[in-house]
Formats: structure tokens, C-alpha cells, sequence
């Protein structure tokens, strides 16, 4: 791997343009973090962007095609290189985590937390490309878009916001809709797709955990109150809404209560009943 620091690795996975390339290296670099090989932090900044390769094609999010769940593979591929997109901005939120708030006042284990979570990402990006690679596609075959990376452009000043939206907005989303996603890809039939979402699954409980762990560990740092403060910030930063239905039991075992999203679903319902006429 070659880097003595752990923020210069994680700048190299970011800038990293292949997706294989870049899932490897952030298995690599928190494989050295785990075992000593690689311990010192070093000061390296992130880039605004991270690296990409030239396919997929990032359309808006309103001009990517959605498709069903079939037997037919299209819209299983579909969905899928739609998964892999958003796992490999993952990995770069991850090491984003890392390297852009490396010396923000966290302990150490706030490193640990995100080396695991970058990992973890990683492992699901190239488990999802080698199913669509086995279905006689490949991640880069689909357009894709771009809005996840904007989430972490809109928190770069801030680590409270970041960990505000990003684990505990757009990562517990995923908890609400990857069972649903699991028992369609069962029902036509596809067990190793579903499978594979079910690791996914299992994993990102862990990373909401994450996101909350060193949320409230800001706010008592800083003598906020946890609830009022994540729901300012997530309508002050989040464009799209907290979207029910929710998966209470995932979030609760990440220690998400619905304390602080219960009121933002309720408010979203009643702006979309309005906006559909009563």
C-alpha cells in the first residue's frame, strides 16, 4: 500500500477512479489500520470530488429510469447497479469521515468506527459487481446520478451535520427499504441477489450506530440536546425529507429512537397530503 498515514490512504482510496481499484485499496488500508501496520494519522486533505470513472454517466436523480423487480433480469440488474452506485459513494463518504474531520476532537475510536464502516462499504461494492458481473452486466453499464456525493459537499464544515445526515438520514433510509427490496428479490426467485442485501443490511444497522454514537458524542461535548438538535440541522441541511414508513426495529437496534425522526415523518406526510389536495 505504501502510505505511512492514515489520512494519505484514505486521500488515495477517495481519488482512486476505478471502483474495483478503490474498494481494494479501503480493504487494504483497514486491514493495516486493524492490525498496527498502519497507525500514524497524518494531516492529508480530502479532495472536493472524489475520483470517478468515466461510466456510469451521473444523470440528475429525476432522470434515472427506476425499474421493477421481475424474473426478467433488467430491472434486477437495475436495481443493483443502482446499489453498487450508491455503496461505492459510501466508501468515499467513509474515508471522507476520515480524512476530512481527522482532527476534529474525536478519540481515536471515531477512526476506528469509519476505518470499519469504509471497510465494510467496500466489501459490499464488490460483492454487488461481481452479482452483476454473474447476471452478464457490469457496474458502468446503467447511467446513475449523482446526489449522495451532494450530501457531502452540503456537511463538509461541519462533523455534527455530517454525522447528522449522512448515517443518520440516507444510511437508515436504507434500513427502511432493503427488506421490502429482499423478500421481491426472493419471490422471483433471485436467493444470491437477496442475499447479498441482506448482508448489506445486516452491516448498515451497525453504521447508523455509528453515525449516532459520535453524533451524541458532539452534542455532549458541546452541551447540546441530541433531538432538537439533529432535527434543526437535518431541515436546515437535508433537501429531500424524512420519508416514512420506517423501520423502528433496525433503527432502534442502532440506537436511533423515533424520538428524533417520528416528528419530521409526520411533517412530511402532512406536506405531501396537502400537495396532493387533502
Amino acid at each position: 500500500m505504501g502510505h505511512v498515514f492514515l489520512s494519505d490512504a484514505a486521500v488515495a482510496a477517495l481519488t482512486t477512479a476505478a471502483p474495483r481499484a478503490k474498494a481494494a485499496l479501503g480493504r487494504a488500508t483497514a486491514a493495516a489500520w486493524r492490525s498496527g501496520a498502519l497507525e500514524a494519522i497524518g494531516d492529508a486533505r480530502p479532495p472536493d470530488r472524489p475520483g470517478r470513472p468515466d461510466k456510469p454517466a451521473l444523470l440528475p436523480p429525476r432522470a434515472v429510469k427506476k425499474r421493477k423487480i421481475t424474473a426478467a433480469p433488467e430491472g434486477r440488474i437495475a436495481l443493483l447497479h443502482a446499489l453498487a452506485h450508491i455503496e461505492l459513494n459510501a466508501i468515499d463518504l467513509a474515508w471522507d469521515a476520515v480524512a476530512r474531520f481527522t482532527h476534529a476532537g474525536f478519540p481515536r475510536g471515531y477512526l476506528d468506527d469509519w476505518v470499519r464502516v469504509a471497510d465494510e462499504e467496500s466489501k459490499h461494492f464488490l460483492l454487488l459487481a461481481d452479482r452483476l458481473d454473474a447476471l452478464g452486466s457490469f457496474y458502468g453499464a446503467l447511467p446513475a446520478h449523482d446526489g449522495l456525493w451532494q450530501a457531502a459537499i452540503e456537511t463538509a464544515d461541519d462533523p455534527l451535520a455530517r454525522m447528522a445526515i449522512v448515517p443518520l438520514v440516507l444510511e437508515a433510509r436504507g434500513l427502511d427499504v432493503t427488506p421490502p427490496m429482499v423478500a421481491k428479490l426472493r419471490a422471483v426467485g433471485d436467493d444470491a441477489s437477496a442475499d447479498i442485501l441482506r448482508i448489506i443490511y445486516d452491516d448498515e444497522i451497525g453504521h447508523v450506530a455509528v453515525g449516532k454514537r459520535w453524533f451524541d458524542f458532539l452534542c455532549d461535548r458541546d452541551g447540546l440536546e441530541p433531538v432538537s438538535t439533529w432535527q434543526d440541522l437535518v431541515r436546515r441541511r437535508f433537501r429531500g425529507g424524512v420519508k416514512p414508513p420506517f423501520n423502528i426495529p433496525a433503527r432502534e437496534a442502532a440506537g436511533f429512537s423515533a424520538a428524533f425522526y417520528g416528528p419530521l415523518g409526520d411533517a412530511f406526510e402532512a406536506e405531501r397530503r396537502v400537495a396532493a389536495g387533502g
